[in-house]
């Protein structure tokens, strides 16, 4: 093969391997841009709340469109359902990943708090027999505590039958049989219809300080049977401690009116919160991005709905009834684990995933490179074979020719190396057998006949000098 077949030759299998590290280059790439797009795509949790329109729709589609807005973790995708029962229902079917519903509802064993969408306060008022807002000194009504309630019936605002729970909650911590009381409910726009029940001698509500279906019922009871005597629930510690779903809490004085003051001094009462709840399934990583997101568009939420101001973080310093997911706990406590907390393990993996392709892309490259070192091994034969034949040259032209020989030998060599399919210690091995040559055309130069060794040539410089 001619010296310019062999660097054709050479070249073309660099074309080859050029286009393979290209190739897989190119696949890299593609493999690493799909997996950060993978990573970095938010999260989407679905969410059941309902009925539609009420209170906690409109504060969950307003979480839903800020979420949406900037570029967030997590996003949310609301499930409008009947109500807090049907919510609660699909989480324990794992027909949603979050819902929200009332802490003394019936949930799935495994549901936990992610956060307190509102807090619902228990009201309890009797109506005075007096008409219009006429004041009447404290005490003075008809029913002026709990435990005048028996033998009387109390109309319940709201038909869920939660509402009818805490009373009997109420009662039974107040030493009241809850057999002796009658109750009726009355759904949130039979407000009318509750005032003017004669049968009813005292009523309950539940929800945030400033329901406006709380307040329109004191205000038309008051209208139609008389001022409002508020009935303390002294046994609220108590009743907190046997039932860790409610919480003892005061209604402050005049929060339902300020002329005539509703009511005129605070009131014990207890409250139960309406929660955002998730199963304890749900990665702490997931948990924690929904309770960062949450608090740091809750002051935006509210610049347009009023009712998003009572979200508020759980309180994770005692027991309640559900517990509070370790996700949003570790973000409240300060003990949410770091970046590289998290993810060591993976980059351990990494680093071991990159060992082995370096160690692969080095048999790839051995593997395509298989047929340089047959080549660099030819080339280094030729030059041996050459001293062999320089040592029984029998005269000056003889050894020019294969002095030429070898200077193509050399080019071809040389060109191998600047390209990189030659490493550093095959062109030290080659370099020896240059200087064998050398030495051999040495010495048979001067074996010559006197007159055919005037010319001289040495081979090699420019190996040492590339080195």
């Amino acid at each position: 093969m001619s010296s310019s077949d062999v660097v054709r030759s050479a070249h073309d299998r660099r074309q080859r391997r050029l286009l393979i590290v290209l190739a897989l280059g190119f696949l890299a790439f593609g493999a690493a841009a799909a997996g950060l797009v993978y990573v970095l795509q938010p999260e989407t949790l679905r969410i059941a709340v309902g009925p539609a329109g009420s209170d906690d729709h409109k504060v969950v589609q307003a979480m839903a469109d800020a979420f949406s807005e900037e570029s967030r973790t997590v996003r949310l995708s609301p499930i409008t359902t009947g109500g807090a029962a049907e919510s609660l229902a699909l989480l324990a079917a794992d027909k949603t990943d979050l819902a929200v519903g009332r802490g003394d509802l019936g949930m799935p064993p495994d549901a936990q708090t992610l956060a307190v969408l509102r807090k619902n306060y228990v009201v309890l008022w009797s109506p005075s027999g007096r008409r219009g807002n006429e004041s009447k000194p404290k005490g003075s009504g008809k029913i002026a505590d709990i435990a005048h309630l028996a033998g009387h019936k109390v109309g319940i605002i709201g038909r869920t039958g939660a509402n009818v729970a805490v009373l009997q909650a109420i009662l039974e911590g107040s030493g009241v049989p809850p057999d002796k009381v009658a109750t009726a409910q009355f759904g949130t726009d039979e407000i009318e219809k509750l005032a003017q029940d004669p049968t009813l001698d005292a009523y309950l509500a539940v929800g945030p300080l400033d329901s406006k279906i709380t307040v329109d019922a004191i205000t038309a009871t008051s209208r139609a049977r008389g001022a409002p005597t508020f009935l303390p629930i002294d046994a609220s510690e108590a009743i907190a401690l046997k039932h860790p779903r409610y919480e003892a809490e005061e209604i402050p004085a005049s929060v339902f009116s300020a002329k005539p003051a509703w009511p005129e001094d605070k009131v014990d009462t207890i409250s139960v919160n309406h929660l955002i709840l998730a199963k304890k399934e749900l990665s702490e990583a997931k948990a924690a991005a929904f309770f960062r997101q949450l608090f740091a568009v809750r002051d935006t939420i509210t610049q347009g709905l009023a009712g998003a101001s009572h979200i508020m973080k759980p309180d994770t310093e005692k027991e309640t009834e559900p517990s509070v997911h370790r996700g949003a706990a570790a973000v409240i406590n300060g003990t949410e684990r770091t970046f590289l907390d998290k993810y060591s393990d993976y980059f351990w993996f990494a680093l071991l995933v990159l060992s082995g392709i370096g160690s692969a892309a080095e048999w790839l490259r051995r593997y395509l490179n298989r047929d340089e070192p047959e080549d660099d091994t030819s080339g280094r034969n030729r030059v041996l074979a050459a001293v062999s034949e320089v040592r029984n040259a029998g005269s000056e032209n003889d050894l020019l020719t294969w002095q030429r020989e070898v200077d193509g030998i050399i080019a071809e060599t040389l060109k191998d190396y600047d390209d990189g399919a030659i490493e550093q210690e095959d062109l030290a091995a080659f370099g020896l057998v240059l200087e064998l040559f050398n030495h051999a055309v040495a010495e048979r130069r001067a074996t010559l006949p006197s007159g055919a060794a005037d010319q001289s040539w040495t081979a090699g410089p420019t190996i040492a000098s590339r080195r």
